[in-house]
């Protein structure tokens, strides 16, 4: 029997035991769309705009560790989902994008609603696909939810052209996929991890640098292990939060521009870093020249192009996190001493200490790290956090208990305004029994506040905690910090919207809150009312973000205090 390649996407998700599609329909996509009408084996969220179709894939993939899927139409349906794609490929987040084209013979002709979808999409995705023949359609959907999820995961982009969605040919969906060029190395190379649990087993200065492929290798419980068992102190990037406890004696906290003094400090007097599923961001390296120059680098990634990239690397070793981890352990723990770490534990623990992150607490004014904190306190322990960009982003890495992996879902390599509700509300359609608050700023939530009517419709009760303080508040931060405060278009008093109004036009509830004790009320209410909450809390307006690493400053040089400025 055979199919339209229209049937054949819908046939092919359903081999793929796809769960949900994300989406918005158009001309070029129609074909596919109709088909979607006509099956009950997965489901459909509608969005309102492009971009939240791809964020929500995104969410959805983080906190389930699943492939998402959105569908988008052609042109302008392709071009508002760029900037979903973009976030989740700096971020390595598997999700396969459908997108519709213009019939084969019109490509090229500058065709109503034509652009070079691929051409747009190569440099923002692990691979892409432009459909010529009904014939490959289901070779193609299958390729592309295998280079999504295996070796170092991201976004594939698929382009069927709309005359492909009425071609037809006999359906066969792929077993498996063999791929010549593209052979993703797992288990790392036994000689290069004796030689860096040797290299671990004699440094007095270690710290384990912890990522985010730590959380997509599913190598979490080996991290903990690890740290308990060998007294290491720890540091966390932002996409790493939750992969420690925010308990763990031996974590010392976020490291990087806004991270902890304690953990900046580890790694700038380390004698030996071991990276584990890190890239050595720019955000964590500061001064490159300056970073860390007394230490060896173990650099663990699946990635090989990572390794040695940014940093050079003593101990390069490839292969996937929890398979290198579970080889390499005994190797570590054979003849460890781990009083040996003893001294520079208690440095580490002292500068924790001295520079705890911290904040001055006021009863006439909200500040926004005690919002964060006291969420922490009422929200139940394994609720998902998702943020939006800026200073609430970084104060929620500060402050919010962390206790598992996938927990934090945040913009981390692109940094998208925008990102965090859509994104919460595809968390969770794929994790319905948890709660989902998003912490956003004033400025974030209004790039896609249209998606409040899709919480509605679909029932996914996510609750958005807006610091507001009435500016774009971490570009008012620069400005106050290096441009002598002139403040260049980043004060917003004067164009808010009512959130509580905005909230309730769109079928969800609203608080204004203005003391702790209206916070505390209006986050229980929101917690119990099974509906979009916005939670519009009036926050100090000029509060920083510190610990601060100035720009092209090495770690060490952090701004503590207020009067550091």
């Amino acid at each position: 029997m055979k199919l339209t390649g229209a049937q054949i996407v819908i046939e092919s998700l359903i081999k793929e035991n796809v769960e949900v599609v994300f989406g918005y329909p158009g001309g070029a996509i129609m074909n596919v769309y109709d088909e979607i009408y006509k099956q009950d084996k997965f489901k459909h969220i509608l969005t309102k705009h492009e971009q939240g179709a791809v964020h929500m894939a995104d969410g959805y993939a983080r906190a389930t560790g699943k492939v998402g899927v959105a569908m988008v139409t052609s042109g302008p349906g392709l071009t508002n989902a760029v900037t979903g794609i973009a976030t989740a490929y700096t971020d390595s987040i598997p999700m396969v994008v459908i997108s519709g084209q213009v019939p084969t013979f019109a490509i090229g002709t500058d065709a109503f609603q034509e652009v070079d979808a691929v051409g747009v999409t190569r440099p923002i995705t692990k691979h892409n696909f432009l459909v010529k023949n009904v014939d490959d359609l289901a070779y193609i959907i299958k390729e592309a939810f295998y280079l999504a999820k295996s070796g170092r995961p991201g976004p594939v982009h698929i382009d069927i052209p709309k005359d492909v969605t009425v071609a037809k040919t006999k359906f066969e969906y792929p077993e498996k996929i063999e791929l010549k060029t593209y052979k993703p190395t797992y288990k790392g190379n036994v000689r290069a991890i004796k030689r860096a649990a040797e290299a671990i087993k004699k440094a007095k200065r270690p710290v384990f640098y912890i990522g985010g492929g730590a959380v997509l290798s599913g190598a979490y419980q080996l991290v903990r292990e690890l740290v308990k068992l060998t007294k290491i102190p720890a540091v966390e990037t932002l996409m790493a939060r939750g992969v420690l406890r925010y308990d763990c004696p031996y974590l010392m906290g976020m490291v990087g521009m806004h991270g902890s003094y304690a953990a900046n400090m580890a790694m700038n007097d380390a004698d030996l870093i071991i990276s584990l599923g890190a890239r050595f961001d720019d955000r964590v390296t500061g001064k490159i020249d300056e970073f860390a120059k007394n230490a060896d680098i173990v650099h663990i990634d699946i990635d090989p192009s990572q390794i040695g990239k940014v940093v050079p690397t003593k101990y390069p070793i490839v292969g996937d996190l929890k398979l290198v981890l579970e080889e390499m352990m005994p190797f570590i723990l054979d003849g460890l001493d781990t009083d040996r770490y003893e001294e520079w534990r208690e440095i580490l623990n002292r500068y924790q200490e001295l520079y705890p992150l911290t904040y001055k607490d006021d009863d006439s004014v909200i500040k926004p790290q005690w919002v964060i904190q006291k969420t922490g306190e009422i929200a139940p322990e394994d609720a998902v956090i998702s943020t939006d960009v800026g200073q609430h982003q970084m104060w929620t890495a500060q402050f919010y208990p962390f206790t598992y992996p996938r927990q934090l879902l945040t913009s981390g390599g692109l940094g998208t305004m925008g990102f965090g509700f859509p994104a919460a509300l595809g968390a969770k359609e794929g994790v319905k029994d948890r709660t989902v608050i998003n912490f956003t700023g004033d400025g974030s939530i209004m790039m896609n506040i249209q998606e409040v009517l899709t919480g509605y419709k679909y029932k996914l009760p996510v609750i958005n905690i807006i610091l507001n303080n009435n500016y774009l508040g971490m570009v008012r931060q620069w400005q106050t910090m290096f441009y002598d405060d002139r403040l260049s278009e980043t004060d917003l008093s004067d164009v808010q919207p009512d959130f509580v109004k905005l909230a309730e036009s769109m079928g969800g509830i609203g608080f204004r809150v203005k003391t702790k004790a209206e916070f505390e009320e209006a986050l229980k209410k929101a917690l119990d009312s099974k509906k979009v909450a916005f939670i519009d809390v009036q926050v100090d307006r000029r509060e920083d973000v510190l610990p601060m690493v100035p720009p092209n400053s090495p770690l060490k040089n952090m701004l503590v205090f207020k009067e550091d400025k």
